[in-house]
């Protein structure tokens, strides 16, 4: 069976990057701070081992604080501004790609819904949803 490559990119396409295989986790995040990075209700992200995820291009840094104390590394290009990945330093190992960056209608929906009680209240969402809080 092939193994599935999928390619993810910045608005510019200067920077990008390729995962191979199938992501081990794919969520949505109702925090105030993804709805301010994604400019959306929430952010949608999928993670995939370090060892699957090669970047190409040049990245600039932020890293910040979560809710919950977690420090994360956002990788974005310093030209156009996108998010393009991200990692989170209580996951090591996990790079976590925003579901938009791959602009492809057809990837798979989120298993798991994060902060919950910040989702805006016209968002639904399958129901069989793992919810994290």
């Amino acid at each position: 069976m092939p193994v599935t490559t999928r390619f993810a990119a910045c608005s510019c396409g200067q920077l990008g990057l390729s995962c191979e295989g199938d992501p081990v986790s794919i969520s949505v995040c109702h925090c105030h701070a993804c709805q301010r990075r994604t400019g959306s209700p929430f952010g949608e992200q999928a993670r995939w081992p370090a060892a699957r995820v090669e970047t190409r291009g040049v990245a600039s840094t932020f890293v910040r604080r979560g809710d919950d104390g977690m420090e994360i590394t956002f990788r974005f290009c310093p030209t156009c501004g996108a998010t393009v990945s991200y990692e989170i330093d209580q996951m090591p190992g996990l790079v976590a790609v925003p579901v938009g960056a791959f602009a492809d209608p057809s990837f798979p929906g989120p298993q798991v819904s994060v902060y919950g009680a910040r989702k805006h209240a016209w968002i639904r969402l399958p129901e069989d949803l793992e919810q994290v809080d």
